[in-house]
């Protein structure tokens, strides 16, 4: 697993790396927050990172943030102190863990394991959500079509539903696309709903 430190403190970063060393993990890489850093975290393609941030100024914590945004990785934040709209900064851009006055290297591994379940989580739910509204656009996009071929072909519900589906299997294609195909060409010619 690759780690990535983001620190600027020497001594926070050894604190974080000597607990990480601990736990087994040995591909761990230290970078400063300084400069184009978000493009460098990204071309090293982190498994996690870890950020000691001690206490970051706004500046700061944005450009932390755009790490989170370009990741898309478990991220474990350190602070020494916290305010609400920090926390709430940082778990809009999408951080696992936000850590206040945790910086113990025997606190790395919990904190990391953390970071990791809770990142997975959170995919796994918009994983779902994405799903859900995949599918409820498809359900519009058929019900759209249905109609079109109820009112143009005087079919009731289930029988437009069956040409959609019997239509779709003789080409090999889903009902959703035959149905946006049809929508597409109503529209075109001028019937559509």
């Amino acid at each position: 697993m690759r780690i990535v430190l983001i620190d600027d403190s020497g001594l926070r970063a050894t604190v974080l790396e000597e607990g990480l060393l601990e736990a087994g993990y040995d591909d761990i890489h230290v970078v400063l927050p300084r400069g184009g850093f978000v493009a460098k975290v990204e071309r090293m393609a982190p498994d996690v990172v870890l950020m000691d941030l001690g206490n970051p100024s706004r500046d700061t914590l944005e450009e932390m943030l755009a790490v989170s945004r370009a990741l898309a990785k478990p991220i474990a934040m350190f602070v020494d102190s916290s305010d609400d709209t920090m926390i709430g900064a940082a778990i809009d851009a999408g951080v696992s863990a936000y850590v206040v006055n945790g910086l113990r290297k025997d606190r790395v591994q919990p904190i990391l394991n953390l970071a990791i379940r809770r990142f997975n989580a959170f995919a796994r739910m918009q994983a779902e959500l994405n799903e859900a509204k995949t599918a409820l656009a498809d359900r519009r996009t058929i019900d759209k079509a249905k109609a079109i071929l109820m009112a143009a072909r005087n079919l009731s519900e289930p029988d437009a539903y069956g040409l959609l589906r019997t239509t779709a299997m003789n080409q090999g294609r889903r009902i959703v696309e035959v149905a946006d195909a049809l929508i597409t060409a109503s529209s075109l010619i001028g019937a559509g709903l």
